[in-house]
């Protein structure tokens, strides 16, 4: 089994022929073995393309999996995940870290970055529908390796969230420079050694009551409004903040629009739109670093889930921006704690009435299916 997961991210690119992508979400490839230094976040573009960002080296790599046949309508749940998984590696279950998980929306199957502690190497890991788990090779790949822009006196160093927006690539980052958030984006379908452009962001941290630059944008999701695409991201302490793409101009620092404050202390780590019942609704996990003095709830891992369209309520902004809490008492019935969350620490949505997530199990983790509010 430990054969089984030989891939160890880190390996040299083999060739590098071009070719046409048949994907919606590449447009030109190499194939062979990307190079990667380290996966800080996954996400996915149309057509099974999978995004691996990749801080140490500064680039986005987008594989095409052909991983676009399936359902996202039932999963199975995993007790003891860690446990299962350290397993196939041939190591303890307190000897791995899951880094990140993802959904793939074309097929239904979760993928994972696995962090072996001993070696501080990778592994990718795919879950069907039925439980199955089985690895991921980057060998012999289609993939797209998109770098971010060089020369900087303080470069990009990590990457906490990437996401699809119309025809662009979003991602957020950070570095250590005064204008430590950054925004990166790229324009028209991936191509192999396409570069984008990148954006330092200031935003208005509600519960601070000020202006910040060196706070990174920890989530990002794709949104639209009267027909313009924008991102919502969200920070710590924990304003989530909208920015128009149409602002992303070359050598912009761009200002986003804080539009709901969920509450100090807190750290968020995941998020995601839904529809259900004809009603829009935004859902976000967070850790609390704050939870021994000032708990929300059982664990330091909570939800909120606050209606889609308080992000167009563009009179409430910065200052007046949308409050979670007023003192210690909920503020508003349109931002609400999802107790059923609680323990959640890495989740994604798998369809409109359903989120996959990893909850809190003594010192593993179980993976869980949990109803959307």
């Amino acid at each position: 089994m430990k054969k089984l997961f030989s891939l160890l991210v880190g390996v040299a690119v083999l060739t590098a022929g071009q070719a046409v992508a048949d994907s919606k979400g590449l447009a030109k490839t190499t194939k062979g073995s990307p190079e990667i230094g380290r996966i800080d976040v996954l996400s996915f573009a149309p057509g099974g393309v999978l995004l691996i960002g990749d801080g140490a080296k500064r680039q986005v790599v987008a594989v095409d999996t052909k991983d676009t046949n399936g359902s996202t309508e039932s999963f199975k749940t995993i007790p003891h995940l860690n446990k299962e998984l350290a397993g196939r590696l041939g190591v303890k279950a307190g000897d791995i870290e899951v880094i990140d998980m993802v959904v793939n929306p074309d097929s239904g199957k979760l993928y994972l970055s696995v962090r072996k502690q001993d070696d501080k190497t990778y592994v990718l890991v795919r879950i069907d529908s039925k439980g199955e788990i089985s690895p991921v090779s980057l060998k012999s790949v289609d993939y797209a390796a998109i770098p971010l822009p060089q020369g900087e006196k303080t470069p990009v160093n990590t990457i906490t969230d990437l996401a699809c927006v119309g025809d662009r690539l979003v991602g957020a980052a950070r570095c250590n420079e005064e204008f430590a958030s950054k925004i990166f984006a790229t324009r028209g379908a991936l191509s192999h050694g396409q570069v984008g452009q990148i954006y330092s962001a200031e935003t208005f941290h509600v519960a601070h009551g000020r202006w910040e630059t060196k706070a990174p944008m920890s989530v990002l999701i794709p949104y639209e409004e009267d027909g313009k695409p924008y991102i919502v991201g969200a920070f710590s302490c924990t304003p989530v903040v909208k920015y128009p793409l149409d602002a992303l101009q070359p050598g912009a620092k761009i200002k986003g629009i804080s539009m709901i404050e969920l509450g100090s202390g807190n750290r968020p780590l995941d998020m995601f739109s839904y529809d259900k019942g004809g009603k829009g609704s935004v859902i976000a996990n967070t850790f609390r670093f704050h939870h021994s003095r000032r708990p929300f709830g059982p664990s330091p891992y909570w939800a909120a889930r606050f209606d889609k369209d308080l992000l167009a309520n563009n009179e409430a902004t910065n200052k007046e921006a949308v409050r979670r809490l007023k003192g210690n008492d909920p503020a508003t019935d349109r931002i609400q704690l999802v107790e059923d969350f609680h323990g959640i620490v890495q989740m994604d949505r798998l369809n409109d009435t359903h989120a996959i997530g990893l909850k809190e199990a003594g010192e593993d983790v179980d993976l869980v299916l949990v109803a959307l509010p």
